[in-house]
């Protein structure tokens, strides 16, 4: 399992309580855990603050709004996924809007690429 350092882990702590809108909807219904998928939500990964993540496939969520649109960011994103890959962890990449525009939809992808990870092992 990935973690993280202590700072990194009250960050997360306070990232918890401060969710956006389409994180928010998501985490009700993953903490459901469809197909018997258990997530967690802003889960320290190293320096990194993952959004959601399924420890059994090895996946991070992550839901990225307006602000994943500039160049600095996206350079994060990938140095994120880099590291990621690193630690055998896979990125799924979320649009803000498609969680708020079709949330079954999202949710269904996610459980497909979770399901998928894990047939794969």
């Amino acid at each position: 399992m990935v973690s993280g350092p202590r700072d990194t882990l009250i960050k997360a702590r306070k990232l918890r309580r401060d969710m956006s809108l389409p994180e928010v909807l998501l985490w009700q219904e993953l903490r459901k855990r469809p197909a018997e998928l258990k997530f967690r939500r802003q889960h320290p990964a190293g320096i990194y603050i993952l959004d959601f993540y399924c420890a059994a496939a090895r996946l991070a969520i992550e839901v990225d709004g307006w602000g994943h649109d500039s160049a600095d960011v996206r350079k994060k994103d990938a140095a994120r996924s880099k590291y990621l890959r690193s630690q055998q962890v896979a990125t799924l990449r979320v649009p803000a809007k498609a969680v708020l525009e079709n949330l079954e939809g999202a949710l269904a992808r996610i459980v497909e690429v979770c399901t998928g990870r894990l047939a794969k092992d």
